[in-house]
């Protein structure tokens, strides 16, 4: 029995846990999961600054400008009174006591007397106005991006602590398969081979084996290795040399899924080894293993990774003939949230995903209507 397509992602999600964390430097952390919260180490700001070059004031003016202050300068030693201006460049910590910063644009000076309107309050920036030492400001599980490591060094931070990246090894099976040159009779150029890195953006692939349809060497290609997951390509199904089922009960291997209620790829496998490593079986039509890698591998590696899931994305799409029991996978274009068909969806064609930028999740009985889609990045 085929399991229901929810259910299987939410299982390939379900069947690892999070891999060790390792301190990184900023730079090495990016693309990465957090593996703790990053949190303020300071205040921001660490002191009132101005928001703008001009003078900081106290009090109903005209005011006597009695010093300046520089960015990067120390907080003035002097206390602001009233009817007293400072003048202060753009994140300079203003002097204690200052009511506003006047924008210079809006002075008139008449030596040391300066003349403006000023709004209490205005263009200062007040200590931990931001944020206060302490507070937790990305939490863990986030994706560590350019913003976050950006966020963390304003915070205080050198280093992060971040969720190693998945080790992945890819297996391509099948006596009919080319790896190079024009296909003929009887013979394909390999598809899925050439495809798959570009969608193991969470994890690292440290290699691709190509065997011939032979048990004994696909026993050896799973049980060597440094890798955390491997991805077998083929050999999925019941036919003759479909040795994928029979090798792993060799193995003593768990098998959690076996076969998705899905189309295409409804012969996709997840399977845990013995020594806790997991295996992702893709069925060796091209198009029915992309639907198989966002539907099993990208959960997987997301959980591996340490990624917290997302709220799915959605888009308005119209009928496309939903299947009866199965979920159908659609390649579509999205525009202002509508996802329009690219077409050309046979299970052993990559055309239509070619020209699509997302699958649609189209449940059984759909007939038009708001549906989950799948981007091609790894995203759970």
């Amino acid at each position: 029995m085929n399991m229901p397509w929810t259910l299987a992602r939410q299982t390939a999600r379900d069947a690892a846990k999070p891999l060790d964390a390792n301190e990184l430097a900023l730079p090495d952390a990016l693309g990465l999961a957090l593996a703790s919260g990053v949190r303020a180490l300071t205040d921001q700001p660490t002191c009132a600054t101005s928001a703008m070059d001009g003078y900081a004031v106290t009090g109903p003016g005209p005011w006597r400008i009695v010093g300046r202050v520089a960015a990067g300068d120390p907080v003035p030693e002097a206390f602001l009174r009233s009817g007293e201006a400072f003048g202060v460049a753009t994140g300079a910590p203003v002097p204690d006591g200052s009511d506003a910063v006047v924008p210079v644009e809006l002075c008139s000076t008449d030596g040391a007397l300066l003349v403006a309107d000023a709004l209490p309050g205005k263009h200062i920036r007040r200590q931990a106005e931001d944020w206060t030492a302490g507070d937790e400001l990305v939490p863990a599980g986030s994706p560590i991006t350019p913003a976050v490591l950006g966020l963390a060094a304003g915070a205080g931070h050198d280093t992060l602590l971040a969720h190693r990246r998945p080790r992945v090894a890819v297996i391509v099976t099948g006596d009919e398969l080319l790896h190079a040159g024009l296909p003929r009779p009887g013979r394909v150029r390999d598809a899925i081979g050439p495809m798959l890195p570009g969608l193991l953006t969470r994890a690292d692939l440290i290699g691709t084996t190509h065997l011939r349809d032979d048990p004994a060497a696909l026993v050896d290609a799973l049980a060597s290795g440094q890798a955390d997951v491997l991805v077998t390509c083929g050999a999925t199904s019941v036919g003759p040399a479909d040795h994928l089922r029979r090798v792993l009960a060799d193995l003593d291997a768990e098998v959690l899924i076996s076969g998705v209620a899905c189309r295409p790829g409804h012969p996709m496998l997840l399977a845990v080894l013995p020594d806790g490593r997991c295996v992702v079986g893709l069925p060796g039509n091209p198009f029915a293993a992309l639907a198989a890698v966002l539907t099993l591998l990208h959960p997987l590696l997301d959980a591996l990774g340490g990624h917290t899931a997302r709220p799915p994305v959605t888009a308005w799409l119209p009928d496309v003939g939903a299947h009866r029991t199965d979920t159908r996978l659609v390649p579509v274009t999205r525009s202002g949230g509508l996802a329009v068909p690219a077409g050309h969806d046979r299970p052993g064609s990559l055309w239509g995903a070619a020209l699509a930028d997302a699958l649609a999740v189209v449940p059984p009985g759909h007939r038009g209507g708001e549906v989950e889609v799948l981007t091609f990045g790894s995203a759970s």
